[in-house]
């Protein structure tokens, strides 16, 4: 056989293969009516889908914690401001009653004075001279209970309590803009995903009535390659039944991702893996770009959320370096409590004066040296701002890049 013959066998076994391929791998496989992989389909307008996604997707709740999380941590600084006061109650109880020894002692009484002592055996007898043998004394009965009311109250600290306050101010507003930011980039990917499965409908239609057309010539060329005469060969049927058969397998590629468009849709607006939604729109709508550039960079500077998150940042480091100072200045407080203590002993220290009572106190402590604690917490806050400093410099250019490169982008796609 010539090289020029063996073309047609070629082309034959080509085609054939196609038509398996396509036949057992190209062709949906259809999944039963209990399958739950089976894509549930329901159309929808963009404004639909927006809703629902702000209201199913799982990031929105998990970022709205963490600004719940950042409130609580501002209360928890502002409870500072307020004072303490504390409840406290015990029982108490020691192997044996706590007594004092009180020591022997020997007097003589001045200017020879005499008094008379009793002397068992011998009688009453004149002396001047008096012995105290050692006295045990009981204190208190051995089994204790107390409960006392504790209250302190911080009147100055130097600014610590402001640079607490600053910085969880600040980290309440970084949480705020962490939360508006997914918001927005989950009506972008929704936006994106759904105009993304309005063009994978719109390709494949294109591809359905592209094949439908080839389909056609393919039976035309068929008819003439056998009825024809002669004017259309086997090798121009051939070439066709493979370009159609090829045709055939991206049609079915393109249902594939027709599929997996609407499913991506789905999932961006929190609904189960196995479900897919279908917009209602068939068309992308264009809208012309008005607006000046340097109007939309000034825009992003106000309204961007990373812009807005780097200056909140800013806030809480600046009431980190108050707080670092505040190491240097005294603190003062005010103190109180009020005590009640039960003892079944009356004597001693267990008089009806110790069992129950108040105090009231002012305590002052004042830094004198600590190994230069303070100074190195002051540099290391003080670094913190500047390196935020240079990352809002590096945003700054950055944003208005990016707004250029959209803004090119979208004037040549216009």
């Amino acid at each position: 056989m010539s090289h020029r013959n063996k073309w047609p066998v070629r082309f034959s076994l080509l085609g054939v293969l196609i038509v398996f391929l396509v036949a057992h791998l190209g062709a949906p496989v259809e999944a039963s009516p209990g399958d739950d992989r089976t894509l549930m389909l329901q159309q929808a307008s963009l404004e639909e889908c927006l809703q629902l996604a702000l209201e199913n997707n799982r990031r929105r709740p998990a970022s709205r914690y963490a600004v719940v999380m950042a409130e609580a941590r501002h209360r928890q600084a502002l409870a500072g401001y307020w004072p303490q006061i504390s409840v406290r109650g015990g029982y108490q109880r020691m192997d044996e009653d706590p007594n004092f020894i009180f020591p022997a002692n020997s007097f003589t009484l001045p200017m020879g004075g005499t008094i008379p002592i009793t002397i068992p055996g011998v009688g009453t007898v004149p002396t001047n001279a008096i012995t105290i043998p050692p006295q045990d004394i009981k204190l208190m009965d051995k089994e204790s209970w107390r409960a006392s009311m504790e209250a302190t109250w911080l009147l100055y600290d130097g600014g610590m309590r402001k640079g607490y306050r600053e910085q969880a101010e600040g980290l309440v507003d970084m949480m705020k803009q962490e939360s508006r930011r997914t918001d927005l980039e989950i009506i972008d990917s929704v936006k994106r995903y759904y105009y993304g499965a309005v063009l994978a409908i719109q390709l494949h239609q294109v591809g359905k009535d592209t094949l439908a057309r080839m389909e056609a010539t393919l039976n035309l060329t068929e008819t003439l390659y056998k009825e024809g005469g002669g004017t259309v060969k086997k090798t121009d049927w051939l070439d066709n039944k493979v370009m159609v058969e090829s045709l055939r397998s991206m049609v079915a590629l393109l249902e594939k991702n027709e599929l997996m468009a609407q499913a991506a849709l789905a999932n961006s607006m929190g609904l189960p893996w196995h479900a897919g939604v279908k917009p209602a729109e068939r068309e992308m709508p264009f809208t012309p770009l008005v607006g000046r550039l340097d109007d939309m960079v000034g825009a992003a500077y106000r309204f961007n959320p990373d812009w807005s998150r780097v200056e909140a940042a800013l806030r809480a480091a600046e009431g980190a370096v108050r707080t670092a100072r505040s190491g240097y200045h005294p603190k003062l407080a005010a103190t109180g409590e009020l005590f009640r203590w039960w003892n079944d002993y009356d004597a001693g220290m267990a008089t009806e004066r110790n069992k129950k009572g108040w105090t009231v106190g002012v305590g002052v402590e004042i830094p004198i040296f600590s190994g230069f604690l303070t100074k190195n917490r002051i540099s290391e806050t003080r670094a913190r701002v500047a390196k935020l400093k240079e990352e809002q410099i590096l945003l700054k250019e950055g944003l208005g890049v990016q707004l250029r490169d959209v803004f090119l982008s979208l004037s040549a796609a216009g």
